[in-house]
């Protein structure tokens, strides 16, 4: 009998170990920051030490210039989506710099680049994409909004940088980055 119940305790022991360091499904979502690519991009770094390419949901950001041509462009169009792309770029590395390089993120899907799209989260549970969207440096994406789980966020930060004429809504220049693509096409 005694053999019985140390070998109860010993199985049991580890579990309640876990148990008490807090060993929950939500730690296997969180990640350190390696870098930050764009205004809706970064790369992270996973437990294992792979890298993750994330892309954020529920948002599209200015475009930032890419090729040493975009860079050198004269054209007004692609100042001001330049100009808004970097800021939005800056503010994301901000945040992380503020808040710490740990991030926890909620996927909602896998791009065709490979991509995770998620919704991101510092640690202090600040939602990157909100703060973009609520300072007019990042824009409601809609034709993906149905897969965003904090959609009504994203959507009540837009109304209020509209209403305030934050950041890109302040700027009768500004064209979408979706619409600013497709004339690049």
């Amino acid at each position: 009998m005694k053999i019985l119940q140390r070998l109860f305790y010993l199985c049991l022991t580890p579990i309640f170990i876990l148990a008490l360091q807090g060993c929950n499904p939500q730690n296997a979502n969180q990640y350190s920051v390696k870098r930050v690519s764009d205004g809706d991009t970064i790369t992270l770094t996973d437990s294992s030490g792979a890298d993750v390419k994330v892309r954020f949901a529920c948002v599209d950001a200015p475009e930032i210039a890419h090729t040493k041509s975009e860079k050198l462009s004269k054209k007004a169009i692609d100042k001001d989506q330049f100009k808004w792309g970097n800021q939005a770029q800056m503010r994301v590395e901000q945040l992380i710099k503020l808040k710490g390089d740990h991030v926890t993120l909620t996927i909602t899907d896998t791009d065709r680049y490979g991509r995770k799209i998620s919704e991101v989260r510092l640690g202090d549970r600040t939602f990157v994409q909100e703060v973009l969207v609520r300072e007019g440096l990042a824009l409601v994406y809609r034709p993906y909004l149905k897969n965003c789980p904090s959609a009504v966020a994203i959507e009540q930060a837009e109304t209020e940088a509209k209403s305030n004429r934050r950041g890109v809504w302040s700027d009768a220049k500004f064209v979408e980055p979706w619409a600013y693509r497709r004339r690049k096409n």
